[in-house]
């Protein structure tokens, strides 16, 4: 995986490690998590556990200024997350959520963001994912 990070420049290298972080972070306090698969789809990186939803990240060279999370678009994840956070995060569709390089990212929230897709499977049944309830 580090090779991916690698070939990013420098500083979407690091946001995106960031990123990282907090999904491995937000994985381990969830009881249910035994294992976070660590892979590549679509040559971005992507992080997978039983019971919930992919999530990738990249940074794209025709929006250098820019870096993204994605999850599936045929999920409700960043409609429930457009539903209570749309004044903290540009959200791109039904599948992104979109950063600028020198942005300073509501960490809070995002984590809550990657929780909801590492439960997914868990939790969608609920309306807007029980966001509203965290």
């Amino acid at each position: 995986m580090e090779g991916v990070f690698a070939s990013y420049p420098k500083q979407a290298a690091n946001k995106l490690r960031y990123l990282r972080k907090l999904i491995i972070e937000e994985a381990e306090k969830i009881e249910s998590i035994h294992e976070l698969e660590e892979t590549l789809k679509w040559g971005e990186p992507s992080y997978l556990v039983k019971k919930g939803s992919t999530i990738r990240m990249d940074w794209k060279e025709k929006k250098p200024d820019q870096y993204a999370v994605y999850f599936k678009c045929t999920s409700k994840i960043v409609p429930s997350i457009q539903s209570k956070y749309s004044h903290l995060f540009q959200i791109e569709g039904t599948r992104a959520l979109v950063f600028s390089l020198d942005e300073i990212i509501p960490e809070k929230e995002l984590r809550h963001c990657f929780r909801l897709a590492l439960t997914y499977h868990q939790i969608k049944q609920l309306p807007n994912l029980g966001i509203d309830m965290a």
